[in-house]
């Protein structure tokens, strides 16, 4: 008898640990949620881009034959890749962020990720290209990049797809496939990070 109390006793416990632990889960949910609105929000303000890292392109780097221009010589796209950029591109719509100005390096699955987003016409800019195989750019381009939010007029919204490397040298984050990096330009080209939104 002594034995099924301490069974009942241990169930009542356990059941009540998955219930507070469901309560967190869904807590930590909410605040996430809440926090990702505060994000887009941001995006409809003066000064306020998105960094996105190009969707799902399994693999690392590029081919030896690399050739810009050339897509069959590339990391590109799969389904999956393709599918995502159409809903981060849905998300966008979804928070009112569209039309937006997007621009692309000339890498082909960022210029496949920002034609799918359907946000209006990509324009491409060499600044965004990967210097993954040329680490030696990282620098110079980098502070290429800041030169040009310092000029651009960014009042209205803004998104750039672009690669990981590119993401982490300007911010210090290191996005997923398909994540956007929210950041404020300040005046002089300083950038900081408001925060992240993972799409998938």
């Amino acid at each position: 008898m002594r034995r099924c109390k301490l069974s009942a006793k241990n169930i009542s416990f356990a059941l009540m640990i998955v219930a507070i632990g469901l309560i967190l889960i869904n807590g930590g949910a909410v605040q996430a949620e809440e926090n990702s609105k505060e994000l887009w929000a941001k995006l409809r303000q003066p000064n306020h881009v998105a960094l996105l890292r190009h969707a799902l392109a399994p693999g690392t780097g590029d081919p030896p034959q690399f050739r810009l221009g050339d897509c069959t010589t590339q990391r590109n796209l799969n389904d999956r890749g393709r599918e995502q950029a159409a809903r981060i591109g849905a998300r966008f719509r979804d928070h009112n962020l569209s039309p937006a100005r997007v621009y692309s390096s000339q890498w082909c699955r960022c210029l496949e990720t920002a034609r799918l987003l359907d946000l209006g016409p990509v324009k491409e800019l060499p600044i965004l290209n990967s210097f993954f195989r040329q680490y030696e750019r990282r620098q110079s381009q980098t502070r290429d990049l800041r030169e040009w939010l310092d000029k651009d007029a960014l009042d209205e919204p803004v998104i750039l797809v672009t690669h990981q490397v590119n993401i982490t040298a300007l911010t210090g984050v290191y996005p997923s496939s398909g994540e956007l990096v929210i950041i404020r330009v300040s005046p002089g080209g300083d950038v900081s990070v408001i925060g992240t939104i993972k799409t998938d």
